[in-house]
């Protein structure tokens, strides 16, 4: 059992389905965005924020 918010189970046996979170959208949230340890928000593939890394964002010397 999850113990993650949003989450639904697909059937009794099986795994746990992750809507995406943008408003409007039905769609499986499949990518998981969090945080530190703070609570995942989950998105479909359309809708999935975009985002660098730390190392990517600074200019090597």
């Amino acid at each position: 059992m999850s113990d993650e918010l949003g989450a639904k189970p697909h059937d009794e046996a099986g795994p746990y389905v992750h809507y995406c979170e943008h408003p409007g959208c039905t769609r499986w949230g499949s990518f998981g965005v969090a945080v530190g340890r703070a609570e995942p928000h989950w998105f479909c593939s359309e809708h999935q924020p975009e985002w660098k890394s730390r190392h990517e964002a600074q200019p090597r010397h």
